[in-house]
């Protein structure tokens, strides 16, 4: 038996409840409450652990984000912070200089943004790759293809005035680049699993809905995780598994992959749908043309003939599904799709929809008809507010990432970071959430502040309720008795520190399953 009292703390249970000390016992929590009470139902030779008065929650649960994707992002070409063209390409020189990867090898880069870029705010062509390198076939992601491709139902493929392709594919369209590298061995996928993991302990997030099971290389991929798994892993891990076609899926499902499966460690979650692309790139998909380009209503992915035979699928196989969707009108799409296999308003398999970023009122009002979850990032908010009322005018707008609405609702509303979209860091996530501003601190007031979120509700939104979207919320979640030990130490006491220095705190502790897994120096 293994114990730890973690002691001289400020440990939140709940909303108007604080304890002052925790017991764990091999991988659980045993005990909470007073300190003199805690100590005495601690074993004689339970280890120690001094809060020193610091602030003690649940372990964070990012609802959604792509883990092998981050530890890629972290390894390959970091284009996050780029501010121009001409940055982009002196960090992926610099990249090549520094790591000179063997001829031919595939050179992915990820993260940037066109609308940060302070020369020329445009996306990306072939031409600024090839001024980088020809020597290195370059894939650089916003976040076996010739001049005679066509673009497939979902997707788009630029072209320039002579109608040469400029190296712009959009959502369906890139599948041929994107195999180019996610294509590994599985000694590779390890190695970025165990990066990522490293980094989501690092920021206290103890558990991940990672969409890293793909058609073409699922089964790679798991087998990375199951190694990983078996051998002190730093995250527990539950899948989103991305199929858009259910011949896909269902050889998916035939190997025995359904929702559930697995352990607290490691289990297989929903199927992963994708209904349209990005709000930046104009490709989530709109009931109205786009106020600042008319000629179009962005790309929807699948067509509800293709959204329906999937999700009934796997409800046919007792499957939950989740699907990106941005846009009202893939929003609208997918809720219609749901409603069709709900019955009597209950929800048991937990269907969901990733974003929900542009919605009005009664579009929000539909989550509530069969209780639909809602799987959103906050930290949209960064960028977002910076372009949303030109994409689609500022009434609809102001209805926009309605996380207070959805809180008053009673809508199961959980927190992610789309990682490497976005950092991990749910720090950020909730200062977005709480404060609606940018993490510059623009603008002013917040943006639409009558949706803000309190820090318990969007503390909650990243622990209990991410814990619900995987069917955990009795073992996760909370720092009750006979929960998992999964929790975080933070610098300042989140709860009554002044909001607009939410992104002071720091994660100094991260425990997972009763063992720390991060500790910051100094701390």
């Amino acid at each position: 038996m293994t114990a730890t009292l973690i002691r001289n703390a400020n440990v939140y249970v709940e909303r108007g409840r604080f304890e002052e000390a925790l017991l764990v016992v091999d991988g659980r929590i045993a005990a909470v409450g007073a300190e003199t009470e805690v100590r005495a139902a601690a074993p004689a030779d339970a280890t120690e652990y001094d809060a020193k008065g610091r602030t003690v929650v649940p372990g964070f649960i990012d609802s959604h984000q792509h883990l092998l994707n981050t530890g890629i992002a972290l390894m390959d070409i970091r284009l996050q912070h780029a501010t121009s063209v001409a940055e982009v390409k002196r960090i992926a020189r610099e990249y090549i200089e520094r790591r000179q990867p063997a001829p031919g090898s595939v050179l992915h880069g990820m993260g940037w943004n066109q609308d940060y870029f302070t020369d020329e705010a445009r996306l990306l062509t072939r031409e600024d790759l090839d001024d980088i390198s020809t020597e290195y076939p370059l894939v650089f992601e916003r976040a076996g293809v010739d001049e005679s491709a066509v673009a497939p139902e979902g997707g788009s493929i630029g072209r320039d005035a002579s109608g040469r392709l400029n190296g712009i594919f959009s959502e369906n369209a890139r599948a041929p680049l994107l195999s180019l590298f996610r294509s590994r061995s599985v000694e590779e996928y390890i190695e970025l699993i165990r990066t990522a993991m490293k980094h989501a302990a690092e920021t206290g997030v103890t558990s991940v809905h990672t969409c890293d099971l793909r058609m073409g290389t699922w089964r790679d991929v798991l087998e990375a995780y199951r190694r990983v798994m078996a051998d002190h892993p730093l995250v527990r891990v539950w899948h989103q598994s991305s199929f858009q076609t259910a011949d896909a899926y269902r050889e998916f499902l035939e190997a025995g992959n359904i929702t559930g499966k697995g352990d607290d460690l490691h289990r297989f979650g929903p199927l992963k749908l994708f209904a349209d692309g990005s709000l930046g790139a104009r490709t989530a998909f709109m009931r109205k043309p786009y106020r600042d380009d008319p000629t179009t209503k962005g790309i929807a992915t699948l067509t509800p003939e293709e959204v329906a035979p999937q999700v009934g699928l796997a409800v046919s196989h007792n499957c939950s599904v989740v699907t990106h969707a941005i846009g009202d009108g893939a929003i609208e799409r997918i809720l219609d799709a749901y409603d069709a296999v709900c019955r009597n308003g209950e929800n048991p398999l937990r269907l969901g929809i990733v974003h929900v970023q542009i919605t009005d009122r009664p579009l929000v009002e539909r989550f509530t008809k069969n209780g639909i979850l809602a799987l959103v990032q906050p930290i949209f908010l960064h960028y977002d507010t910076k372009i949303v009322e030109e994409r689609v005018g500022p009434e609809l707008a102001a209805t926009s990432y309605a996380f207070g609405t959805m809180k008053c609702l009673g809508i199961h509303m959980s927190f992610g970071t789309d990682s490497p979209i976005e950092d991990m860091n749910p720090i950020d996530n909730l200062y977005c959430a709480v404060n609606r501003r940018r993490l510059t601190g623009e603008p002013e007031g917040g943006f639409h502040p009558e949706e803000c979120l309190d820090v318990y509700d969007a503390v909650d939104a990243y622990t209990r309720e991410g814990a619900f979207a995987s069917f955990d919320e009795n073992v996760k979640g909370r720092l009750l008795p006979g929960y998992l030990a999964d929790l975080v130490v933070l610098s300042e006491n989140i709860f009554t520190i002044d909001p607009l220095k939410i992104r002071d705190v720091k994660v100094d502790a991260t425990m997972m399953g009763g063992d720390f897994v991060f500790e910051r120096p100094n701390a």
